[in-house]
């Protein structure tokens, strides 16, 4: 049997940071099995699903690197399937059809309450001659459902668990309208895609004793369950926009790394050892359900943020270099080809100081920037009187040093003991002439990464 796992989200909003875990495990699982991973986009919800959602979650398993093996499947496109098979149950004397009307639906639920009773469908239609039909009233299709015994489900994560029949009413399966209800459309899209793994969030737990029914009714083999603990915030309280970013593009538009984050949500809820620091191959060699935990996981945004910074020393440079390019454009720094040679020869020494690709871009701003160059305050206090008298003699020794790190360091040291000052009291001032912060990478890195050119351009435009 090759394994089989599906993500189908909804596209009815973002794909936030919980529906990209359950999209992780489901790859990992199938990838460590030799299977396939695919892509079903449940889009029954018409009047909330949007393109627009799609593609953001068309977007956001792309930039994870969550590739599916084929197409993706839209559920609206597989009405028809999940039709015939209702009409099959219905055939096979497994469904009827209930003429309830809303009204009469309403006042089962309130009488239900009142009597602080689960609001539940009592079954009035369920061997009722269809000859009594209202007129005019268009029938829904519902399970027929065992009344006795239970549904068992052995759980790859929550265990087994069990729920009487007698606790579950006779489910709708295809509405009064002839479309057919989220549940039943699962089921039969399971089947028909040969899904062996349903790995899914744990509120989805209840359905699944439902969806059991279903694949009984039809004598269909049931695929395996695995319903992963949901992810909370800090504070224990459901995950919200309160807590920080939810939506998996937004992580990006922050400056973490894809690699990161998947990092991270591998390592939330799911363990293995005291592995931590773990690369797509490494996760796919180690993941199993066995190591998936059931309670609820916190979001840290402060470990991923950490996390994020060791993924960025690990990174090229050449790719930080272009991410760090566009970040800039979209803040309106043109970056010429001097600019990025600058910006990637300094790439070393700015990724060991940023955790995000958004400290980095604007770190690696003054790389770009123009004279004259826009001055911190702290910086602009460096740059008193005698400082720029002092930077005005720098730049002479400069002009005729070499621009490698040795002479570099050399010249400043001399220069350094010529005036009677620390160097840290020369390196603090050039510093804030070349960038316009108080903050870069090593002193001799950043002129050399500026040129001699440039370098001395900006000394000079202070000193004057």
């Amino acid at each position: 049997m090759k394994v089989r796992t599906r993500f189908a989200p909804s596209p009815t909003g973002l794909l936030h940071i919980g529906g990209a875990r359950t999209a992780l495990f489901n790859y990992l699982f199938a990838k460590h099995h030799g299977g396939e991973f695919v892509l079903r986009i449940e889009d029954t919800d018409k009047a909330r699903s949007t393109q627009e959602a799609v593609q953001v979650i068309l977007d956001g398993l792309d930039w994870l690197d969550l590739k599916a093996d084929e197409a993706p499947v839209f559920q609206s496109s597989r009405e028809a399937r999940h039709v015939e098979v209702a009409m099959a149950l219905l055939a096979q004397g497994k469904a009827y059809r209930c003429y309830c009307t809303p009204e009469e639906l309403a006042q089962m639920r309130e009488t239900a309450m009142a009597e602080k009773r689960p609001p539940r469908y009592d079954g009035r239609w369920r061997d009722r001659d269809p000859s009594e039909a209202p007129a005019g009233v268009k029938p829904a299709i519902r399970l027929k459902a065992p009344r006795e015994g239970e549904v068992v489900l052995n759980d790859l994560v929550q265990g087994e668990v069990r729920v009487k029949n007698a606790e579950m009413d006779d489910m709708i399966i295809l509405r009064s309208d002839g479309t057919p209800t989220y549940l039943h459309a699962v089921v039969v899209d399971d089947h028909d895609m040969a899904i062996t793994h349903v790995i899914r969030g744990d509120d989805h737990l209840t359905n699944t004793f439902r969806q059991i029914q279903i694949y009984d009714a039809m004598g269909w083999e049931t695929p395996a369950f695995a319903h992963i603990p949901l992810i909370h915030g800090a504070d224990g309280a459901k995950l919200s926009k309160r807590h920080g970013a939810v939506s998996i593009l937004e992580f990006r538009e922050q400056g973490f790394l894809p690699e990161a984050l998947c990092n991270y949500l591998l390592r939330l809820g799911w363990g293995h050892g005291d592995a931590e620091f773990l690369g797509r191959d490494e996760q796919i060699a180690l993941f199993t359900l066995e190591g998936v935990g059931r309670a609820a996981s916190r979001m840290d945004y402060a470990k991923l943020t950490h996390l994020n910074g060791m993924w960025l020393r690990q990174a090229e440079d050449a790719r930080l270099r272009d991410d760090v390019v566009e970040r800039l454009a979209k803040a309106d720094i043109t970056v010429g080809t001097a600019a990025m040679q600058r910006i990637l020869a300094l790439m070393p020494g700015l990724k060991e100081r940023a955790k995000t690709l958004e400290e980095l871009s604007n770190s690696s701003a003054f790389l770009a920037r123009e004279i004259p160059l826009p001055f911190e305050p702290k910086a602009e206090a460096l740059l008193s009187l005698e400082a720029r008298e002092m930077l005005a003699r720098l730049a002479g020794l400069l002009e005729g040093t070499d621009f490698t790190a040795e002479a570099i360091d050399a010249a400043l040291r001399a220069f350094a003991e010529a005036e009677g000052r620390k160097l840290g009291q020369v390196a603090q001032p050039l510093r804030a002439a070349l960038t316009g912060s108080t903050m870069s990478p090593g002193i001799d890195a950043t002129l050399i990464a500026l040129g001699k050119a440039e370098a001395l351009a900006r000394i000079r435009a202070v000193a004057a």
